[in-house]
């Protein structure tokens, strides 16, 4: 069965140079979803603890490959949750780097990718990671960690960087996902 595929989309839009992403997770969610691409539809990945859901819809940048295979991971701030599978056009902000220790003690690269969806009224000012308040970077970084923590896993943030540094890692995972193809 061939499913769904994202990557048709490319990791910027052509005409907008927005960036492309998918959502997974939207905003307020205890449940984790998870693209399946050989099924082509969104899954049950998990469930956080009780008090606990995501700060802003998570999702992926289609067409691009991290450290860890998988493609780049992005939150997204917008106005309100999106849905698991909406195409969201966004400015990249920032990016956290971080390392990313699973269960069986491997660690690896598995930075975050902040963005502002390119229609937000909210967060419309909002144009570099320098630009949101040093506690909600803050708190950003804690929800990665608490998340992997969950997860028996290890999230370890390294560096904060600002646009063009993410602009760089998404070029490069685009590189990365075309050179697997």
């Amino acid at each position: 069965m061939s499913g769904l595929s994202f990557d048709e989309f490319g990791a910027f839009d052509a005409e907008s140079e927005t960036l492309n992403v998918i959502i997974e997770t939207p905003q307020g969610s205890r449940n984790k979803f998870n693209f399946d691409p050989q099924r082509g539809i969104f899954k049950l990945g998990g469930v956080l603890p009780a008090g606990a859901s995501f700060p802003f819809d998570f999702g992926f940048v289609p067409a691009t490959q991290g450290e860890d295979g998988d493609p780049l991971d992005v939150l997204v701030l917008m106005d309100a949750p999106a849905f698991a599978g909406c195409l969201v056009p966004c400015r990249l902000i920032g990016v956290i780097e971080a390392n990313q220790t699973e269960r069986d003690g491997e660690t690896m690269r598995n930075d975050r990718l902040i963005a502002v969806a390119a229609n937000s009224h909210t967060h419309g000012e909002i144009h570099d990671l320098n630009d949101l308040s040093k506690n909600l970077l803050e708190e950003i970084a804690y929800f990665f960690k608490s998340y992997n923590e969950i997860k028996g896993k290890r999230f370890e943030a390294l560096h904060h960087r600002g646009a063009q540094a993410a602009h760089k890692l998404v070029q490069k995972g685009a590189a990365k996902f075309q050179s697997q193809s």
